[in-house]
């Protein structure tokens, strides 16, 4: 089982707390000066996302492919994207990616080489950035929408032809509709007014394309927000009294002096 607790925002405190078949993001709340604070949880919203129907042609594959061989391959799916995500973060740093670098791989938590597949991911990405030479305004940051009680990442904002884009980045071949349901909740947490929110647009960029000479697709999707508090309510009923095993993963370990565990 994979477990994975890691501070995604130094600056509020946001800490991010993966499991195998769940995802939390918290922060600590304080009562008073000098209180230590409670932690808040929120779900992801790719885990909610994950309660919406993915359509009768990801079913179609499924049945071909069965449970468990269908399970892994997207758990190896999952591992490429998230190697691919870091390097991309890396890139839009300003750094450099070679070849043989290597990226953590979020199961095992090693980490490992770049395969060609993944590496040529990235040269599409490259390939994207420079034929549309968007303005990135921000990348790989958290938004918290504590209206509806969620939170996510969000890969990559950036202006085009003086347009504002979220964007999410997918390694998929496919768009599944809960990929339109993620960047819609996205916006819906920008902390910006509700005329700013109203002019964002919401796109899919597509990596290591294989069915174009470009090896990407860039995909502008609607807005589909209500679609996702539809999702969030599936979400709430399917997973009534789950809370995320706080007590047994301190932050920090020391044998000088041990942080307190999470309560």
């Amino acid at each position: 089982m994979k477990h994975a607790i890691k501070e995604v925002d130094q600056a509020r405190g946001i800490v991010q707390w993966t499991f195998q078949d769940e995802r939390w993001y918290s922060r600590r709340i304080h009562i008073s000066e000098g209180d230590p604070g409670i932690w808040d949880f929120v779900p992801s919203v790719t885990w909610i996302c994950g309660f919406y129907p993915k359509g009768v042609n990801f079913y179609r594959w499924l049945a071909g492919k069965g449970w468990d061989e269908a399970e892994e391959i997207k758990a190896n799916a999952g591992d490429r994207g998230s190697k691919v995500h870091q390097a991309i973060g890396v890139l839009l740093s300003g750094g450099v990616v070679e070849m043989d670098d290597s990226f953590e791989n979020p199961r095992t938590l090693e980490q490992e080489p770049l395969t060609a597949s993944e590496y040529e991911c990235l040269m599409s990405f490259v390939g994207w950035f420079q034929e549309t030479r968007p303005e990135v305004l921000d990348f790989e940051y958290t938004v918290w929408n504590e209206k509806y009680r969620y939170a996510g990442t969000i890969d990559l904002k950036c202006r085009i032809k003086g347009k504002v884009w979220i964007i999410d980045i997918k390694t998929s071949p496919e768009i599944w509709p809960a990929f339109e349901l993620q960047v819609s909740a996205y916006r819906q947490a920008e902390p910006v007014s509700a005329e700013e929110r109203k002019n964002i647009k919401l796109a899919i960029l597509q990596v290591g394309y294989r069915r174009n000479k470009k090896g990407w697709r860039f995909v502008p999707v609607r807005n589909q927000f209500a679609l996702f508090l539809a999702a969030r309510r599936i979400w709430k009923k399917e997973t009534d009294g789950q809370k995320p095993l706080q007590r047994e993963y301190p932050l920090k370990l020391s044998l000088v002096q041990q942080e307190e565990n999470v309560q």
